[in-house]
C-alpha cells in the first residue's frame, strides 16, 4: 500500500519522498502540479498524483488504498478545508498520519492564522487515526532569502547578527516522519525537530560563504532599515513580530533531542546544510 505525502514538492516533502523511495516503501506524491520541474525531479519510482487543499474533493483519488500519510499544514488545510481533509482520510482507510505544522505558541485567540493550526490539530488529535505532530524548529531554508543579496554583492543586509536559532535541515524533518510513518511507537506524540546547535546569523552567513568558497559579509540594517526592507515581503503583523523576537536573541536558541532520540543519529549542523544548498547562493 503507498504512503501519500501531500506538500510533496515542498523542501520536507520532497525530502520525505526520496527517503521513503530510497528505504523502498511504495510512495505517492500529492502535488498541485505533477507536471512541474519539481514534480519531475522525484525519484522515477514514485506516483506523482494532483490534488488541491483548496479543494478537497481532489484528494479522493490519491487516498485510495492509502494506510499512512503526510499531511502538511498549508493553504486549504489550515482553514475549513482541514476537517474534510481529515474526514477523507479517515473514509479512506488511512490509518498513520503525520502532521508537518507548528504549535500555537502565541496562544492569540484573535490570530486567524494561529486559531486554524489549532483547529486542525485538534480535529487531527480527535480523529481515529495513530497521529504524531511534527512542530519543527525554524527552517534551514529560510535563509535562502539571503541568497540574491550574496550572490549580487557577497554579503546580507540584515537586522541582529547576535540573533540565535538552532537552524534545522529539512531533510532532519522528513527523516522523523519517515520514522514514525513506518515504525511503532510514535502515536500520539509531538516531535520538535531542530538543528544540533543554536546559530547566530552573522555566523550563518560566514558559513555559506565557506560553503560556496568566498567571504561573505553580514551588514547590519537597524530595525527601521529591516522594517523598510521586509514591507515588500512580509505583512505588517509578521514584521512587527520579527523585530520584536529580535530585542531578544536567545528568544529561538532553544534545542531539542528528538532528530536523535527519533531517528539514531544526530541533527545535521547548518554549515551542512549550507553545503547541501550552496548552488542556491552562487
Amino acid at each position: 500500500m503507498p504512503i501519500l505525502v501531500t506538500g510533496a514538492t515542498g523542501a520536507v516533502g520532497g525530502a520525505l519522498v526520496r527517503q521513503l523511495a530510497a528505504a523502498g516503501h511504495d510512495v505517492r506524491a500529492l502535488t498541485r502540479d505533477p507536471s512541474g520541474p519539481a514534480a519531475r525531479a522525484l525519484p522515477s519510482t514514485v506516483e506523482v498524483v494532483a490534488g488541491d487543499f483548496d479543494d478537497p474533493k481532489t484528494l479522493v483519488p490519491a487516498l485510495r488504498g492509502v494506510a499512512r500519510m503526510h499531511l502538511v499544514a498549508m493553504g486549504g488545510a489550515v482553514g475549513p478545508a482541514g476537517a474534510e481533509i481529515v474526514a477523507l482520510a479517515e473514509e479512506a482507510g488511512v490509518r498513520r498520519l503525520t502532521h508537518l505544522g507548528h504549535d500555537d505558541f502565541s496562544r492569540d485567540d484573535d490570530d486567524p492564522l494561529e486559531t486554524a493550526h489549532r483547529s486542525l490539530r485538534r480535529t487531527i488529535e480527535a480523529s481515529s487515526m495513530e497521529w504524531t505532530h511534527l512542530f519543527p524548529g525554524e527552517f534551514a531554508t529560510n535563509t535562502r532569502e539571503w541568497a540574491a543579496m550574496i550572490r549580487a554583492s557577497n554579503e546580507v543586509r540584515a537586522p541582529f547578527p547576535e540573533w540565535r536559532s538552532a537552524l534545522v535541515h529539512e531533510a532532519d524533518i522528513a527523516a522523523v516522519a519517515r520514522v514514525a510513518l513506518t515504525e511503532d511507537g510514535h502515536a500520539g506524540r509531538v516531535y520538535i525537530p531542530t538543528g544540533p546547535v543554536a546559530v547566530r546569523r552573522a555566523e550563518a552567513v560566514r558559513q555559506i560563504g565557506e560553503a560556496i568558497g568566498r567571504e561573505v559579509t553580514f551588514v547590519e540594517l537597524t530595525p527601521e532599515q529591516a522594517r523598510e526592507q521586509w514591507e515588500a515581503v512580509y505583512p505588517a503583523q509578521i514584521i512587527d513580530w520579527f523585530l520584536e523576537m529580535g530585542q531578544n536573541p536567545d528568544t529561538n536558541a532553544w534545542v531539542s533531542p528528538d532528530v536523535e532520540t527519533v531517528t539514531g543519529r544526530a541533527a545535521r549542523p547548518y554549515a551542512e546544510w549550507a553545503r547541501d544548498h550552496a548552488a542556491d547562493f552562487r
